[in-house]
């Protein structure tokens, strides 16, 4: 029997028929069950393409996107652009308002410095009043021309107004120091100048609370920052408003012509009645040594006395630390002071003290026309200036 190798039929490979073109292919497979053939090299693969259609979205999206980040930037710089314009608005307004209300202020200070004016006659009087009335009608003028953003209108009527209570309180202290020059009635005079005063001082009450307050709350209700409502206090001495303030500032003006004599009659003199440490109210002696704890708000409240029988003005109180190589030299001036009456001047800002040795702080008050007796118008401390605890 001959050897033969058997027959085996090799069902491996199946041709299942694909169409592309008019040619056939054969697809590989493999059998079930059977051992793996050599793998072959491993072809590359190209890169992976986007689905035709997709790469146009993609662009679109990008455009859209794109065109998203335009409008927010244009619609934040647009609101930039209101806001600057906004505050710039209110900014300029309230920069003209600030020069008509310093101009006030300053009216306010020359007639108070015309009020307390040692010897000043009638006559020049009438002629400084004159000129402030005309200062403050145009002042009261400007004003009522300002435009002011629609919120703070009311605020400024307010404004305008309190600078009219200034124009009608200045004309009648006018009026009534010409109707009573040559009276012998100094108690209706004064009382007449005080009721006009007090126009000056309602003016005051007028742009604090009528005006300034208000303005805060519009600026902080339209978020409107870095801009400032100023303030303007007209009245410069509240005791000027008072009669028993204005009748011995007419006789004083008036006295020549009412009692015939240049200078009132009476005693003339101011003396120091004590002197204070702020805060705490330590209250210096002159006789013993005195240990004071220095401090950023330290402070020196100096009381003065006017000891005579007339008013007086125009007081200047000198405070004096004498240390090397620089003495510290301080001033404040009392612009009145009645009869009787006692006021405090406080000095502040001592930043260079000389700590832990002995020093003599020296208080003088100038004297005051027709004083005769000066001895105690000055006055010496020894302190010693500590760190504290």
């Amino acid at each position: 029997m001959s050897e033969r190798e058997p027959d085996f039929e090799f069902d491996f490979f199946e041709e299942p028929e694909t169409q592309e073109g008019s040619g056939r292919e054969r697809t590989l497979r493999r059998p079930l069950g059977g051992p793996r053939g050599p793998r072959g090299p491993r072809v590359p693969r190209g890169p992976i393409r986007p689905r035709a259609g997709f790469t146009p979205l993609l662009r679109l999206l990008g455009l859209i996107a794109f065109a998203i980040l335009i409008v927010v930037l244009l619609l934040l710089w647009a609101q930039s652009c209101q806001e600057n314009k906004k505050r710039d608005a209110y900014g300029d307004y309230m920069t003209n308002i600030s020069a008509v209300g310093r101009d006030s202020v300053r009216v306010g200070r020359e007639l108070s410095d015309a009020l307390t004016t040692q010897g000043i006659k009638p006559a020049d009087l009438q002629k400084q009043l004159t000129n402030l009335v005309e200062q403050q009608e145009i002042g009261a003028a400007r004003a009522g021309k300002l435009d002011p953003p629609g919120p703070l209108r009311a605020s400024h009527e307010a404004a305008v107004e309190a600078l009219e209570f200034r124009v009608a309180g200045l004309t009648g202290l006018s009026e009534a120091f010409r109707r009573t020059q040559g009276s012998k009635d100094a108690a209706a005079a004064g009382a007449l100048l005080a009721s006009q005063a007090e126009r000056l001082v309602a003016s005051d009450v007028i742009w604090d609370d009528l005006f300034m307050e208000p303005a805060v709350g519009v600026l902080q209700q339209q978020q409107v920052s870095g801009v400032e409502v100023p303030d303007s206090n007209f009245v410069q001495t509240p005791d000027l408003a008072s009669t028993r303030s204005m009748v011995p500032i007419w006789e004083r003006i008036n006295g020549s012509a009412a009692s015939g004599t240049g200078a009132a009659t009476g005693l003339h003199g101011t003396n120091i009645e004590s002197v204070k440490v702020v805060p705490g109210g330590q209250q210096l002696s002159a006789s013993t040594e005195n240990t004071v704890e220095a401090s950023t708000d330290l402070a020196f409240a100096v009381a003065v006395a006017d000891s005579g029988d007339n008013q007086e003005v125009k007081v200047e109180v000198t405070l004096t630390i004498q240390q090397s190589p620089t003495p510290i030299v301080k001033k404040q001036t009392i612009d009145i002071i009645n009869p009787g009456e006692t006021k405090t001047v406080v000095f502040r800002d001592f930043p260079s003290v000389d700590f832990g040795e002995r020093r003599i702080m020296r208080i003088d008050v100038d004297p005051v026309p027709g004083e005769e007796n000066t001895g105690n118008n000055s006055a010496e401390y020894p302190v010693i200036f500590s760190l504290g605890a």
